[in-house]
């Protein structure tokens, strides 16, 4: 059980338009109660004015832009900083960071990895090609995966995989609709569970990474 006030800081892009569900549903789950001993304490994004923005306001949770086009580490630095972050959770952030803990950083992915990380895929293209592997026979399903973040983009552990089926019928519109339905059932209790110092890692070797004992949800080796 967590006896002292986690404050949980959480980067996500969104779109000008849209975007930030998986912030609001961490958000709703700790409100609830249902995330024991953790606060939003803020959130990070570099689109202003759009979707996570909106979602900030209407949380009344603290909104941070940051105004670079790709944020340094000094930028980031400052996040943790001014908000007291003891951890940083990636929902749907797009870009790469630097200068933050890989101890006390973690990422939600919406496919299976590695095959399906890296600088490209991200959002709408990890479906397509999820879907074109499926149609070449290569694969059955896709996955939710979670990781902690390191300078290489979804190269960090990864120490969360939940498969999700592909169906005869889908295209990377309805398989994202149902991924993304998945990430929000997972997301917060998984995140519980890092944030209470059940899932860790030394933050520089991937052989330290540690769950608990009756865990079930690593990916097997092929």
């Amino acid at each position: 059980m967590i006896i002292r006030l986690v404050r949980l800081g959480v980067l996500a892009s969104g779109t000008r338009t849209g975007g930030g569900s998986g912030f609001e549903n961490l958000v709703s789950y700790a409100r609830a109660g249902n995330m024991l001993g953790v606060e939003i304490a803020a959130v990070g994004s570099n689109i202003f004015g759009g979707g996570v923005y909106e979602r900030a306001r209407r949380l009344d949770v603290p909104f941070h832009f940051f105004n670079r086009r790709r944020p340094e580490a000094a930028d980031y630095e400052k996040f943790v900083k001014i908000y007291r972050l003891n951890y940083v959770a990636l929902s749907g952030y797009l870009l790469p960071i630097e200068g933050l803990d890989p101890a006390k950083t973690f990422n939600i992915h919406p496919g299976p990895l590695p095959e399906f990380g890296g600088i490209t895929m991200y959002g709408h293209y990890v479906h397509e090609a999820v879907m074109d592997a499926y149609r070449r026979g290569e694969i059955l399903e896709s996955a939710v995966s979670m990781h902690f973040v390191t300078a290489d983009y979804d190269a960090g552990p990864v120490f969360f995989t939940i498969p999700v089926p592909i169906a005869f019928k889908d295209n990377a519109e309805t398989l994202q609709a149902r991924v993304n339905q998945c990430e929000h059932i997972w997301q917060p209790w998984v995140t519980q569970l890092v944030v209470a110092g059940q899932i860790h890692w030394d933050g520089w070797a991937p052989a330290t990474l540690k769950v608990p004992e009756w865990y079930r949800y690593l990916r097997k080796a092929r």
